[in-house]
């Protein structure tokens, strides 16, 4: 773990949630005031969700959620009907309902030809935020295998140069659509969620481990912030115990 990084604990995945909320609305009303909109790439996952509901229920007056632009970091290869698409998962929460329809930027996971749906998706990124598409904030999960987005372990997406490219998971459906290291690293805020017992090796390795062969360990903000988000069962198998939230 680098010393710059910021890592927050909190006691479970309820209050982790909250805590990701109040974050995500502080950041928007900063970028809001700064430069009249916020740009916010969406993760997908469980934890994620639980948060999405957390924000789904502000005001709007309190969110302004009418300068809002809902991204998304990856996309599975599938319809947003399919019980597997984030944007589905995103939508039921009630957070893309809040937002004005054209803000919300959807990658088409059922595209024939999920290059070309790559390419049409870095076109509308660069095309709104300019070149180099420089997102206000991205939130990120964590795999147990240490991918984020769809970022997978020795993946060839890991070398791309462009904006936005085609993963390969190693489970169904195996492509994926996904922003990639450059973009992550032009973002103006990185944050990670990470809870449950199960991600505790995963974030163990990230943080403490000086292999760069996992991927999120490759995520590094060019000139913005990373901050990780865990409860005390992802933090479970770290050797000492950081600063808890």
């Amino acid at each position: 773990m680098s010393p710059s990084d910021d890592l927050r604990v909190f006691t479970d995945a309820g209050e982790l949630a909250r805590a990701a909320a109040e974050l995500v609305l502080s950041s928007a009303r900063d970028a809001i005031a700064a430069r009249g909109g916020f740009h916010l790439a969406l993760a997908g996952g469980t934890t994620p969700r639980a948060m999405y509901v957390e924000l789904s229920v502000r005001r709007a007056a309190e969110a302004g959620f009418e300068d809002w632009h809902a991204w998304f970091g990856d996309e599975r290869g599938v319809p947003p009907e399919d019980p597997r698409s984030n944007h589905r998962m995103a939508a039921e929460s009630g957070l893309l309902g809040r937002l004005p329809a054209g803000q919300v930027h959807r990658m088409r996971g059922e595209a024939p030809d999920l290059q070309r749906e790559a390419e049409r998706y870095e076109r509308e990124l660069c095309s709104v935020l300019g070149t180099p598409p420089r997102l206000d904030l991205v939130l990120l999960g964590l795999g147990t295998d240490g991918h984020t987005a769809s970022l997978f372990p020795a993946s060839p997406a890991l070398r791309s140069r462009r904006w936005v490219t085609v993963g390969q998971a190693p489970v169904p459906p195996h492509g994926r659509l996904t922003l990639t290291l450059p973009t992550l690293a032009e973002a103006r805020s990185l944050v990670f969620l990470v809870s449950g017992a199960d991600k505790a090796p995963a974030l163990a390795g990230v943080l403490d481990s000086t292999g760069a062969a996992v991927p999120a360990r490759l995520v590094r903000p060019r000139a913005g912030s990373l901050i990780w988000l865990t409860d005390r069962s992802a933090n479970a198998s770290r050797p000492s115990e950081p600063r808890t939230a």
